[in-house]
């Protein structure tokens, strides 16, 4: 492996309305682990945007054409930030082509499609990471520590719940999410993200009863004017055990009107508490649990919740990285550079994306068929 790891982004785009995601997140981490990475190359899909982001970001080449980034020898890792539906094809592509992927969440549209590339990525034994970023939290990470340690006894039941607002009037850069089939919604991102973190904490679920909903039918595109009609979910309710047979009470949803959004995350064990809040002083109220900044609070037997100072070593990413989602997507980075230097496996790649894309469909079929299901995780 070459001392640095070489980069190629596709879809970190600057545009006259602003950045998206991968401009804003996967840019500024991966330039603040330069020990580790280069950003060498970005792809967008216009000659013209591309080099204006290349320019942007300070990369040294630029490409408008995704097959001629994959033919370049100067790129290691392919990092995919685009739309949903568009992460299948250029994962696939990126992967014959020999490339490791680091892929943002969720890894496909549909389940199919994410077992696909898991697979070929395991048959091709190439480096692959997913966005599930509460993996790489610190807080989060130290959880699951205190949890396995057993240090608030047998785990008996989990309460989460995160209320935000919802976006009811999108330009067209966003409105497609309207459209469940395009796997790009409640469910999949802030329900798939949040339940995810609540599993890879506590451990995989035994059985789910869900109820998916639709609260506004309808959204209002900005840039056409137009009133678009939507059948993706804006509120996921679950009621489920877990394996070490923890009851579950989950719910993850996005109303119209909200003064304030709320966000909570209990654990109640047999000898004491564990709590995972926002963080005082966040730039945002009630801030995504993936995307922290979180705090941690335990409490055991009849103390009060106290926070938890968390071990250093957790963190991974010099302080430098602003504080925002940012944070943890550079955490998820220094993890997998450690990985891929030392030889060794990373987590969450491909593997793991698939069981929570199987979670999720779990989550749905309960849904539809309005039954207690058993989510199946196929190894």
């Amino acid at each position: 492996m070459p001392e640095k790891i070489r980069v190629g982004i596709v879809g970190a785009t600057v545009t006259v309305g602003g950045s998206g995601w991968g401009a804003r997140t996967h840019v500024p981490a991966l330039k603040a682990l330069a020990a580790d990475y280069e950003l060498k190359a970005v792809c967008t899909t216009r000659a013209e945007t591309a080099l204006a982001s290349k320019a942007a970001f300070g990369a040294e080449l630029a490409f408008h054409d995704f097959d001629a980034m994959l033919a370049s020898p100067d790129i290691d890792l392919v990092s995919v930030v685009t739309r949903v539906p568009t992460h299948h094809g250029l994962v696939m592509r990126a992967l014959r082509a020999g490339k490791a992927v680091y892929c943002e969440w969720p890894l496909g549209a549909t389940l199919a499609e994410a077992e696909e590339m898991a697979a070929l990525a395991a048959e091709r034994r190439l480096y692959t990471a997913v966005g599930l970023q509460a993996h790489s939290d610190p807080e989060l990470l130290h959880a699951r520590e205190l949890v396995q340690k057993g240090f608030i006894g047998d785990i008996l039941a989990v309460n989460f719940s995160y209320v935000g607002k919802a976006t009811i009037a999108r330009g067209s850069g966003r409105i497609w999410q309207s459209d469940r089939r395009a796997g790009a919604n409640i469910l999949t991102i802030g329900g798939g993200h949040a339940i995810d973190a609540l599993s890879f904490i506590l451990g995989r679920f035994d059985a789910v009863s869900a109820r998916l909903g639709t609260m506004v039918g309808q959204w209002h595109n900005t840039d056409t004017g137009e009133e678009v009609t939507v059948d993706s979910p804006d509120w996921v309710s679950v009621s489920g055990r877990l394996e070490n047979r923890a009851e579950v009470s989950f719910l993850v949803a996005a109303p119209p009107v909200l003064p304030q959004g709320h966000r909570r995350f209990e654990i109640y064990g047999s000898q004491g508490t564990l709590a995972i809040v926002a963080a005082p002083g966040s730039l945002e109220p009630n801030p995504s649990i993936y995307h922290g900044p979180n705090q941690l609070l335990a409490a055991r037997g009849k103390a009060a919740l106290a926070p938890v100072e968390v071990p250093a070593r957790l963190t991974q990413i010099p302080d430098s990285v602003p504080a925002g989602p940012q944070r943890n997507v550079a955490q998820a980075y220094a993890r997998l550079a450690a990985a891929m230097r030392d030889n060794k496996p990373y987590e969450p790649g491909f593997a793991q994306a698939v069981k929570a894309h199987q979670l999720v469909a779990a989550l749905e079929e309960s849904s539809q068929t309005g039954r207690r299901v058993a989510p199946v995780f196929r190894d």
